[in-house]
C-alpha cells in the first residue's frame, strides 16, 4: 500500500497508455455517428483506450446533466429542467448493432427532476436493443431511483441479465463522497428490493477504494452487499477526474485487491473483479462468464 498525500505522480500500475488504433478510431466514429454518449468519455475513465480498442463501451443515456453532484464524479451537475430525448433509445440500439457487441453496459446520469427518474428511458432502451440485437445481453447500471418501487418494478421488468446500483464507497463516507440526496442505506435498499421483485435476476454493485477507508470497513460492507443477495462486485481505485475537488488518500496496490477479492468470494459472491483499474462496467462481461462458470 502506497500512501500519498497531495498529487504526487501515479505509481506504475496505474498508468494507461493514450487512445489511439484503428479499432478505437472506428468505436469513436459509431459513437459519434449515432449522437450517443459513453460513461467512458463523460467520467474520464482511464479504461477507455482499453475497452474501445476492444470495440466496447458503456453508454449513458438521459443526458449529460446530473442532478446530484457527487464530489468523486466528473459529470456536469445542474437542473435539465426535465428535458428527454425520446430518439435516444434507438441510436444507443444502432450503435449497439453497428459495434457487434454481445454485452452492453447501460447507464445514466440521475434524474431527479423526472417523475419516474428515468425507468421510462431505461425500459425503452432495453426493448430497443432487444429488437435490433436479440442476442446482446443487456446490464444496466441505475441510480437509486429515490427508491420509487414502481421505477424499480419497471426497470426490473424490461428484462436485463445484470441490473446494478453502485454502493460507491463504506458507509462513513458517504456523506463526505456522495450527494446529500444519497444514502448507503437507500443504495442497499434498491439492491434489496431488485431481489425481492425477481430473485433470479443478477444484481452488481462496486466501491471506490483509495479515499480513507479501512480494509475492516471495506470487508464489512461487502458482508452488507453479499446479505442484501448482490452477486457481482467490482473494487477499484478512486483516481480524481480533472475538476473534482475530491483528494486521493491512497493509491491500493494490486496484492490488496486481490487479496481482497479473495475475501469477497469466500463469501459467497458469484464473482469478484478487483484491480487498480476495474470500474463498474470495467470487462463487464468477462464477469458474467466467470460468474456462469462458477455456477456450472
Amino acid at each position: 500500500m502506497v500512501q500519498v498525500t497531495g498529487e504526487l505522480e501515479k505509481p506504475s500500475w496505474l498508468k494507461v497508455r493514450m487512445p489511439s488504433g484503428s479499432r478505437f478510431e472506428a468505436v469513436r466514429g459509431i459513437l459519434r455517428d449515432n449522437q450517443v454518449r459513453t460513461v467512458c468519455d463523460s467520467s474520464h475513465c482511464p479504461n477507455i483506450s482499453d475497452c474501445w480498442s476492444c470495440g466496447t463501451a458503456t453508454f449513458m443515456i438521459l443526458g449529460e446533466v446530473c442532478t446530484r453532484s457527487c464530489r468523486f464524479c466528473a459529470v456536469t451537475h445542474g437542473d435539465p429542467n426535465g428535458q428527454v430525448d425520446l430518439s435516444e433509445a434507438e441510436r444507443v440500439a444502432r450503435a449497439v448493432k453497428q459495434l457487434h457487441l454481445t454485452h452492453v453496459v447501460v447507464t445514466s446520469v440521475t434524474r431527479d427532476d423526472l417523475q419516474d427518474g428515468g425507468a421510462g428511458a431505461f425500459v425503452r432502451t432495453v426493448r430497443a436493443v432487444r429488437e435490433l440485437s436479440p442476442g446482446t445481453s443487456i446490464e444496466l447500471l441505475i441510480p437509486d431511483m429515490r427508491g420509487d418501487l414502481e421505477a424499480l418494478r419497471r426497470i426490473v421488468g424490461s428484462g436485463p441479465e445484470v441490473l446494478g446500483h453502485n454502493l460507491e464507497v463504506v458507509p462513513r463516507l458517504q456523506t463526505s463522497v456522495r450527494d446529500r440526496n444519497a444514502s448507503y442505506e437507500g443504495s442497499l435498499q434498491v439492491l434489496r428490493v431488485i431481489k425481492q421483485l425477481n430473485a433470479r435476476m443478477m444484481t452488481k454493485t462496486s466501491l471506490m477504494l483509495g479515499l480513507g477507508e479501512t480494509k475492516e470497513e471495506v470487508l464489512d460492507t461487502l458482508l452488507e452487499a453479499r446479505e442484501a443477495e448482490v452477486d457481482l462486485v467490482t473494487l477499484g481505485q478512486y483516481l480524481r477526474p480533472r475538476g473534482c475537488d475530491l483528494a486521493v488518500k491512497r493509491y491500493v496496490a494490486p496484492e490488496e485487491f486481490q487479496e481482497l477479492r479473495q475475501k469477497a468470494m469466500s463469501m459467497g459472491f458469484r464473482q469478484v473483479m478487483a484491480g487498480p483499474l476495474v470500474r463498474s462496467s470495467y470487462h463487464a462481461q468477462e464477469l458474467i462468464r466467470r460468474s456462469e462458470e462458477m455456477t456450472c
